[in-house]
Formats: C-alpha cells, sequence, structure tokens
C-alpha cells in the first residue's frame, strides 16, 4: 500500500460521510474541514479509514494532521511499524 492508495481510501470514506462530493477528486492538500466536514463527519471518516485498514491509531495522534495528505503519511507510517 502507497499514499496514493491511502489518499484514496480517505476519499471513499469521506464520499460515504459526505453527500455530495461524488465527482471531487481528492488530493493531498484537501482539507476534511474545507469540503464541509464537522468535528463529528472527521471522527467517522478517520474511524471508517481505521476499520478499512485494520490500524488503530491512538485518538491524540490524529490530531495533527491538517490535510488527507498528511493523515495519509501517519497512516502508512503506522501501517508499515506494524
Amino acid at each position: 500500500m502507497n499514499k496514493q492508495d491511502l489518499v484514496e481510501i480517505i476519499g471513499r470514506c469521506t464520499r460515504e460521510v459526505l453527500p455530495g462530493l461524488d465527482s471531487h477528486v481528492f488530493r493531498e492538500s484537501d482539507r476534511l474541514v474545507q469540503l464541509g466536514a464537522n468535528s463529528i463527519d472527521r471522527a467517522e471518516i478517520v474511524m471508517m479509514v481505521q476499520e478499512t485498514l485494520n490500524l488503530s491509531v491512538p485518538r491524540v495522534e490524529l490530531f495533527g494532521p491538517t490535510n488527507v495528505g498528511e493523515l495519509a503519511d501517519l497512516l502508512l507510517h503506522k501501517l508499515h511499524g506494524r
């Protein structure tokens, strides 16, 4: 799995939570809040991504990433560090 794979997974989970993003092409620079996600939406998206990856990351570590690319980097690091 690479970073682009993770960006696609994040995009797929985001589309499930936020209606109206079906045609949006997700980029690493996208910020979930700018796409319309409130804090509950963001928590749900991250939870769905973790479930998809069969991964558990402490919540405190998930506060750092500011965009989709940074979130993908964090998750990729956690996947490779298992």
